[in-house]
């Protein structure tokens, strides 16, 4: 059985993504970048996130995303997707779907392709 979040995701798979984008940056510069998870009905996003650099631009943190992670609840399958210029995800044909989403995380990590993390 797989335990739903409210948004329809799987709440284990949620906690694991979250847990690893924490991970993804050293504690002592989380005050000048963090890696976050953006949750949605059917998909998590993947962003960086930098402090303003202008204090007449708000408190907000500007946020960009790096890479979108959906699920398809009737397959159970996590696909990867990438962000082009124009803000619009395609899907990421060098990874297969998986039904675990740490596959995806793990191919993040390898930062193997410069399409995420420039």
């Amino acid at each position: 059985m797989i335990l739903m979040a409210t948004r329809g995701l799987p709440e284990l798979d949620v906690a694991r993504a979250q847990r690893w984008a924490a991970n993804q940056v050293p504690e002592h510069v989380r005050d000048e970048i963090r890696v976050e998870c953006d949750i949605a009905a059917r998909h998590l996003t993947i962003c960086e996130c930098r402090p303003p650099w202008r204090e007449d631009f708000g408190p907000e943190w500007t946020r960009f995303p790096i890479a979108r992670l959906h699920f398809t609840k009737t397959t159970g399958l996590w696909t990867l997707y990438w962000r082009d210029r124009n803000l619009k995800f395609h899907r990421y044909r060098y990874l297969e779907p998986s039904p675990h989403i740490h596959d995806l995380l793990e191919y993040l990590d390898q930062r193997s392709d410069p399409i995420f993390w420039g």
